[in-house]
């Protein structure tokens, strides 16, 4: 008998790393519309706050717990917080990220010792901290962001770069070491999305440069990232792991100028 296919989230339980800012928070907030109660996570007290009470306004349940995925001991706090609280984690997204444009020979040291750490071995370490329990109950969902650079290379982003191909890669090991235990492991793969920061960025020769470049002929938002992480996140996915799920306007699948 084939099993049921759903995408149900009622009362699943979902940490967001990185959840208080751009895409950690979209999906933060998508996730709760589906029906989980969601935990949105990142340095910022003031941030989790507000993300926590906008959670709660959709009426799932919050945990306004800071953390900082640069540091193993508040990831730990962090996961034996929610497992007081909840009792479980079926979901962890690693959200968090940062990037610089430098030419890479102004780069500095310590700013490309920053990137990588936070958007690798971040990913890293909220996985290594997330997975024991899920391992345990046999039963998790991690869900990474990638990016273009994850396939392409990017003008004056090495380190970025770097970090998100890393980001394809982790992936794909993590999915087949934990798949015997129960745990899959993907991740999204955004394309060019339009946010208040990058708006102006957009509108610039760059910005039409990749808008040239996707096919739709659109940017995205990071709304439109949602479908994917519940997918993801649910039992519809369950025979799923080690996957790069483009959420792109097709410009991956282009190739060439159109």
């Amino acid at each position: 008998m084939l099993p049921a296919i759903s995408f149900e989230l009622t009362d699943r339980v979902a940490v967001v790393v990185g959840g208080t800012s751009g895409i950690g928070r979209a999906l933060a907030l998508g996730l709760a519309r589906a029906g989980a109660h969601v935990v949105a996570t990142g340095r910022r007290q003031s941030h989790v706050d507000s993300v926590a009470a906008e959670i709660e306004g959709l009426g799932r349940r919050a945990l306004r717990q800071t953390s900082d995925v640069t540091d193993s001991a508040s990831l730990a706090a962090l996961r034996d917080a929610c497992l007081g609280a909840f009792g479980a984690v079926d979901v962890v997204v690693a959200a968090a990220g940062i990037t610089k444009r430098v030419p890479t020979v102004d780069m500095t040291d310590a700013e490309w010792d920053a990137i990588l750490d936070t958007n690798l071995t971040g990913m890293m370490r909220t996985y290594r901290t997330f997975a024991p329990p899920m391992i345990e109950r046999r039963r998790g969902r991690l869900l990474g962001i990638a990016s273009l650079g994850s396939y392409l290379g990017l003008h004056e982003v090495a380190a970025y770069t770097a970090s998100k191909a890393g980001v394809a890669w982790l992936t794909r090991a993590l999915a087949v070491e934990w798949a015997p235990h129960g745990v899959t492991v993907n991740a999204i793969l955004p394309g060019v999305l339009e946010t208040d920061l990058n708006r102006a960025l957009l509108k610039g020769p760059r910005g039409q440069e990749f808008l040239m470049r996707t096919p739709m002929r659109r940017f995205g938002c990071a709304d439109e990232l949602v479908g994917a992480a519940v997918y993801l996140a649910s039992d519809a996915s369950s025979f799923v792991t080690g996957q790069l799920l483009a959420v792109d306007g097709g410009i991956l699948a282009s190739g060439v100028n159109q």
